[in-house]
C-alpha cells in the first residue's frame, strides 16, 4: 500500500496541523521508511488494521482505530521510560500484546514507531517530552470518550506490570497520563489490583473501603460496569473489545468476591 493511502487511513482526528500528535505522526512516518526505503506499509494492510473485522472498513472506524493505537504507543513511550530504563520484558510485552490483539503487521510497525518515539524523547529532553505527552493527552481527551481512554489506561497498566514489578515512577507516569486525559487517578489504583485475588484487592478494584455500606459498594460496581463495558469500545475493533472484555470479567470477579463475603 502506498504511503499516501496509509496516511489517509491512519491519521483520523490526530491529523491536526501544528498539534503535538501531528508532529509525532511525522516521526512515525519516518520510522516506516527505515530499513527498506520502500514507502509501503506492512504486507498490503493499512497500519494496525490486520485482525480487525470486515465491518470496520469505513474510513471513520479505521481512523478511530489507528488513532487509538498510535495514542497507545505514544503514551507507552512515556510510561516505559519513566523509571529511567527501557526493560526488555516491557518491550516484549508490547510486541506480544500487539501480536495478540492487533495482528502480525502491528508488531514490526509498532516496534519501529516506539523506538523512534524513544529517540524523540531523548532528543527533546525529559521536561520537553513530558510537555509533549501532556498536550497529546489533552488532544486524546478531546477526541475520545471516557471508556476509550480507560482502555488506553488499562493497556498502560498492563505494560508497566510486564516485568513483575511496577516502579513508583511508572505509577506516577500513568497517573499523570490519567489526569491529563481527564480520568480520575483512582482508576489507576483500581486497575493495578485487577489481577489480585484477595478480598482486599477486590475492594480496591471497586474503589471502596471494606467498611463501605452495601449500597455504596453496589453503586461503585454499577459505575465501573457502565464505564468499562466492552461494547463501549467495540467501534475500535473486535480485538480491542475482547481486551476490554477480559478487564470487565476481572471487575466482575472482584465484585463476586465481595458479594460472597457480604452474603448478597
Amino acid at each position: 500500500m502506498a504511503i499516501g493511502k496509509w496516511i489517509g487511513g491512519f491519521l483520523g482526528w490526530i491529523a491536526t496541523g501544528g498539534s503535538p500528535m501531528g508532529a509525532l505522526i511525522g516521526i512515525a512516518i519516518g520510522a516506516m521508511f527505515d530499513g527498506s526505503g520502500d514507502p509501503r506499509i506492512g504486507s498490503g494492510s493499512t497500519f494496525f488494521n490486520e485482525g480487525s473485522e470486515s465491518n470496520e472498513g469505513s474510513s471513520t472506524n479505521e481512523g478511530n482505530r489507528n488513532s487509538f493505537l498510535f495514542s497507545m504507543l505514544v503514551l507507552a513511550s512515556y510510561v516505559i521510560r519513566a523509571d529511567g530504563r527501557i526493560m526488555h520484558s516491557e518491550m516484549e510485552f508490547v510486541r506480544s500484546m500487539l501480536r495478540h490483539n492487533f495482528g502480525e503487521v502491528a508488531v514490526q510497525q509498532g516496534d519501529q514507531i516506539l523506538r523512534r518515539l524513544f529517540e524523540e524523547a531523548k532528543r527533546q529532553g525529559e521536561q520537553s517530552y513530558k510537555d509533549t505527552i501532556r498536550k497529546s493527552c489533552a488532544q486524546i481527551a478531546g477526541h475520545t470518550d471516557y471508556s476509550e481512554r480507560l482502555q488506553l489506561l488499562s493497556f498502560l497498566v498492563d505494560i508497566a506490570r510486564a516485568d513483575g514489578h511496577v516502579a513508583h515512577q511508572e505509577i506516577s507516569a500513568i497517573k499523570e497520563c490519567a489526569q491529563w486525559m481527564h480520568i480520575a487517578v483512582d482508576e489507576v489504583d483500581s486497575m493495578l489490583h485487577l489481577s489480585g485475588d484477595s478480598l482486599e484487592d477486590a475492594y480496591k478494584v471497586l474503589g471502596v473501603s471494606s467498611d463501605a455500606t452495601d449500597e455504596e459498594i453496589k453503586k461503585a460496581y454499577r459505575k465501573l460496569a457502565l464505564e468499562h463495558h466492552p461494547d463501549r469500545v467495540a467501534k475500535l475493533g473486535e480485538d480491542v473489545r475482547k481486551a476490554a472484555e477480559k478487564k470487565f470479567q476481572e471487575i466482575n470477579a472482584a465484585k463476586e468476591r465481595i458479594w460472597k463475603e457480604r452474603g448478597f
